[in-house]
């Protein structure tokens, strides 16, 4: 088997993350979640705080929120005003993915992995789900709320990345289309998720 990137879209509380490290533990291949946005500091200069804060969520302003700026792969010059507009982030965020993809075997957490990856042979793209109950139970453990606080949170942070991915992508986050793996946690639990990932990638790549 060559080089292999997973991207792994994910749920608040689906243990989507979770399920990512475990999986590179055990395939002994590196995980990047916020590591990413060091990275794309790095590559552009611009400071880690303004990629942070452009995060997987857009600027709360509802032309952001109904607007596309669908990725193309192009950079804005620094010479430009719109050097560090959210978009020329994203747009510094995929090249790196882009290289990671190129370099090595890797996972690659959220960040819209899945689409700017989707010419690219060598990736498998998981969107890991479960039922909001489920969601709730499991955030409990991280959050120190209420049942209906953690439940607000989990909605406001699902809706982040969701319009984030409609704006960048022009798809729906939840489109089972978008993936080709889509895996419900509450039902395999976490160990299955990466024994079903694995399966596939052996089908898929060996």
């Amino acid at each position: 088997m060559g080089k292999v990137v997973i991207t792994i879209a994910r749920q608040y509380g689906s243990g989507g993350r979770t399920i990512g490290q475990m999986l590179s533990k055990e395939l002994g291949i590196p995980y990047y979640d916020k590591e990413l946005l060091k990275l794309a500091s790095e590559e552009s200069g611009i400071h880690e705080g303004l990629f942070a804060g452009a995060d997987e969520k857009l600027k709360n302003s509802p032309l952001m929120r109904i607007s596309k700026k669908i990725y193309h792969g192009q950079l804005i010059s620094p010479q430009s005003d719109e050097f560090t507009s959210a978009e020329n982030l994203f747009n510094y965020q995929a090249k790196v993915i882009k290289e990671l993809a190129e370099e090595e075997s890797c996972i690659i957490i959220g960040r819209c992995a899945d689409y700017v990856l989707r010419d690219y042979d060598n990736v498998l793209s998981v969107f890991i789900h479960a039922p909001e109950d489920y969601c709730i139970e499991q955030a409990k453990q991280k959050l120190s709320m209420s049942d209906k606080e953690i439940k607000r949170f989990i909605q406001k942070t699902d809706k982040e990345r969701a319009d984030y991915y409609k704006h960048y992508t022009g798809r729906e986050w939840t489109d089972a289309r978008n993936y080709d793996l889509c895996l419900d946690s509450s039902k395999l639990g976490r160990e299955r998720c990466i024994e079903e990932i694995k399966a596939y990638m052996k089908v898929r790549f060996e």
